[in-house]
């Protein structure tokens, strides 16, 4: 009878143990997200990217496509050259604006796809909309930001551009407007295989200025600043492409805070103008968006 007790005393600590290292492991495969003391955003490498495709009517050049990114199902179109039978064709992570909806980013996309480029782009969350301290206090909280989320669906979407055939997946660029173009900085730096980012009308946050003048004193609530700044991310794009284009007239957000970014990035690095009124991207652009993309994927 005694070793029969201990048996099942045995038996049960087995279990409590094995349930704690089933917490462990359960907490690991969640916690695929981390920020380290400099405020780096890192996630751990992904299982192949969860997607359909479906063409829009006899269009075979537009697809419908729906992925799973952490606890969202994403609806994008992915848009490839007329001449499809080619090889090793360059791909597009092309990242709306804030409010601008995938359907409205098809001027772009049809532009590059007429230069021979395969996009991929999709409704962000909150159609691209941050909420900084609503993701402040779900980082104090241990909890994973929305902005980390929507870098991680760029880098998801990068991954369904390189599982298509016609696509070469070591030819893939990351194009941003306005606040799209903060994501694919950071997501372009967390991509080490992509060729290089092209930021349209956009900038950094200044976030190291605001910490060394001491207006940013807590050490969490800094670290998180720094890990959605694209500013912290510029030295991980060296030695790949880095391009902004900006005009000199943009309503949103002024020329200057364009050329502060782009003084804090590495060579190499352009800084294209232009001077259209409007907040985005303009077909003055065309002409850098036709060299630059060009000589990143050759």
């Amino acid at each position: 009878m005694k070793n029969f007790g201990i048996a099942i005393l045995l038996i049960i600590i087995g279990c409590v143990i094995a349930a704690f290292i089933g917490i462990l492991s359960f907490s690991d495969i969640e916690q695929e997200w981390s920020v380290n003391q400099d405020g780096f955003l890192h996630y751990s490498q992904s299982s192949p990217p969860k997607y359909q495709l479906s063409p829009l009517s006899n269009n075979t050049t537009l697809y419908e496509v729906r992925f799973i990114s952490r606890d969202m199902q994403m609806a994008g179109l992915l848009r490839k050259p007329q001449v499809t039978h080619n090889k090793g064709l360059p791909g597009i992570v092309l990242l709306p604006g804030a409010t601008v909806t995938k359907e409205s980013e098809q001027g772009l996309a049809k532009y590059l796809s007429n230069l021979g480029y395969a996009s991929i782009t999709f409704d962000q969350r909150n159609l691209g909309v941050v909420d900084i301290q609503d993701d402040l206090q779900m980082f104090m909280n241990g909890k994973e930001p929305t902005e980390y989320k929507m870098v991680h669906d760029a880098l998801v979407a990068a991954e369904i551009l390189r599982n298509q055939p016609e696509i070469d997946p070591n030819r893939i660029v990351y194009v941003g407007e306005s606040n799209g173009g903060r994501f694919a900085i950071i997501a372009c730096a967390l991509d080490p295989t992509a060729r290089g980012v092209i930021a349209v009308s956009t900038c950094g946050y200044g976030i190291d200025a605001r910490i060394r003048s001491g207006k940013l004193k807590n050490l969490d609530a800094s670290r998180f600043y720094r890990s959605i700044d694209p500013e912290t991310y510029l030295s991980m794009i060296s030695p790949r492409e880095f391009l902004m284009i900006h005009s000199l007239k943009d309503p949103i957000i002024p020329f200057e805070y364009a050329n502060q970014t782009y003084t804090m990035a590495y060579d190499p690095k352009a800084l294209r103008t232009v001077e259209c009124d409007k907040h985005g991207y303009c077909t003055e652009m065309n002409v850098f968006l036709e060299k630059d993309l060009m000589n990143m994927v050759s």
